[in-house]
């Protein structure tokens, strides 16, 4: 089995889910898949995509079960976003008013690490990413991120972080204005839904994000995210 597809089985370890669920799923449409001479086959980008849409409703123990499966040997299993994350790479406050100055000055602040090697290529495949659907958050909130890895463009994953001092509209539920963002550039598939599972965890720990938009310093806000990133349990 190519490793772009999954089986039935595979797509089932893949997840941590049962198979029979998987099936009666795929069976609904309710998640992208095609029976190939009766077996069913899933392609692991199609994947990726489907589990960034349904990651907005999962529960802590569904986003920890998929952290869990999602394991990458980039980052450190307990911290994984703190792994990533640096005091470089953080900016508050970010100053930037509109969604495509944020994106520009989020990467700018990712740069920092000297590890993005195409910044034009970065901002166009995170762009053509929000315009499938935005990124953000009904708290405040948006996971910028390109829709696939890229390895031939930055030389290892990068976390960035920026608070501005006020809300823009970058297309949250309800039109609610959005003034935090976590820039995810992931050099293959696994790493990147790690991130995002962890950081889907850190989002629902009650008087986090009020904490988060509370803080006045790039050095403030580093810490904070890698405390509460060291006191979520992995296993």
């Amino acid at each position: 089995m190519s490793h772009d597809w999954y089986t039935l089985d595979e797509l089932a370890a893949h997840l941590g889910r049962d198979r029979r669920e998987i099936e009666k799923l795929a069976s609904r449409g309710r998640i992208p898949g095609r029976k190939v001479k009766q077996e069913w086959k899933f392609h692991s980008i199609e994947i990726t995509h489907w589990l960034e849409k349904e990651l907005r409703e999962y529960s802590e123990p569904e986003l920890k079960n998929l952290e869990k499966m999602q394991q990458s040997t980039e980052l450190e299993v307990d911290v994984p976003v703190s792994s990533l994350l640096d005091v470089r790479t953080v900016q508050v406050p970010l100053d930037a008013r509109t969604k495509r100055s944020v994106l520009e000055t989020m990467i700018e602040v990712a740069g920092r690490t000297w590890e993005i090697w195409e910044p034009a290529s970065v901002l166009k495949a995170v762009q053509d990413r929000e315009e499938v659907l935005s990124t953000a958050f009904d708290n405040g909130v948006a996971i910028p991120h390109p829709r696939n890895p890229l390895p031939d463009c930055i030389g290892k994953s990068i976390l960035a972080f920026g608070k501005t001092s006020s809300g823009i509209p970058f297309g949250a539920p309800k039109r609610q204005l959005t003034d935090m963002f976590f820039l995810v550039l992931a050099t293959d598939s696994r790493t990147h839904l790690h991130v995002l599972a962890r950081l889907g965890r850190l989002l629902q720990i009650s008087g986090f994000v009020d904490e988060l938009r509370g803080t006045q310093t790039s050095e403030e806000a580093f810490e904070l995210i890698c405390k509460a990133d060291e006191k979520t349990v992995t296993g």
